[in-house]
């Protein structure tokens, strides 16, 4: 069971934008936003007591109807955590053994933000903030995520100068990227990608008969994985979501 971090100055962040019909039926518990699709399909819905359609949003206030009985709104807390992923632990909400959602034994739904592939470990964010999740995740935006790989050989140049240029693996080419050794180590260097390609720094190791003994994520954005120790998680700091909101607005202008 991960362990809990507690933040020295918990942040609590509401949400008051409209949002759509079937998002607001499942974050209040009625039941999933697919469900929600097919009542909202068979005009059992309504919004101030007009029947609602797939684009309906839905304001603080607005009174919303399920086959005549009101949906009681809930307050919206998101929940915004970093999480210290051990080595084995999967990167899914499904209900398989050593999923994440079972390993972090949050009392509330998260949803891990990206993937981090089953043999490495490091930095991967959760939240029930959904808008966030692909915003943050979605390679199009070209967020940074740093690594620090080991490798079975020492470190040569060729190899660093090449897949910072970019190299072909499964038929298409990597983005440009930034790389170097670690001072004081043979085996060690550290990527910065803005892609997200299936396992794609051990591809581009392998390419280059290399294997990669340890993957660790360190970075997300401008959030650092630290001190958080293995199977650790904290809730993000007041000035790490006020960067990332920031961050974030920049980026969908």
């Amino acid at each position: 069971m991960a362990k809990k971090v507690t933040p020295e100055w918990p942040f609590l962040f509401y949400l008051c934008a409209k949002m759509k019909i079937d998002k607001y039926i499942g974050q209040n518990g009625f039941t999933s936003r697919r469900k929600a699709f097919v009542l909202i399909e068979e005009k059992r819905v309504t919004v101030n007591g007009k029947i609602a359609n797939f684009s309906t949003k839905v304001n603080k206030g607005d009174v919303v109807m399920i086959d005549g009985e009101k949906i009681e709104e809930k307050e919206f807390v998101p929940v915004y955590i970093a999480y210290h992923k051990p080595k084995g632990i999967i990167c899914t909400t499904e209900k398989i053994e050593n999923n994440i959602v079972d390993a972090i034994n949050f009392p509330e739904k998260i949803y891990p933000v990206g993937r981090l592939d089953k043999d490495s470990e490091g930095l991967i964010l959760l939240t029930n903030h959904g808008e966030l999740i692909d915003k943050i995740a979605n390679p199009a935006f070209e967020h940074e995520k740093e690594y620090i790989v080991t490798l079975n050989m020492p470190v040569r140049e060729k190899f660093l100068k090449e897949i910072s240029e970019g190299i072909e693996i499964m038929g298409e080419m990597t983005k440009p990227c930034k790389v170097e050794t670690v001072p004081d180590t043979k085996r060690l260097f550290r990527i910065i990608l803005t892609q997200g390609m299936n396992r794609q720094i051990r591809r581009m190791c392998n390419a280059y008969d290399y294997q990669v003994l340890k993957l660790q994520r360190v970075r997300v954005m401008h959030i650092a994985l630290g001190k958080l120790k293995v199977g650790e998680w904290r809730y993000l700091s007041e000035e790490e979501l006020k960067q990332l909101f920031k961050d974030l607005e920049q980026t969908s202008k």
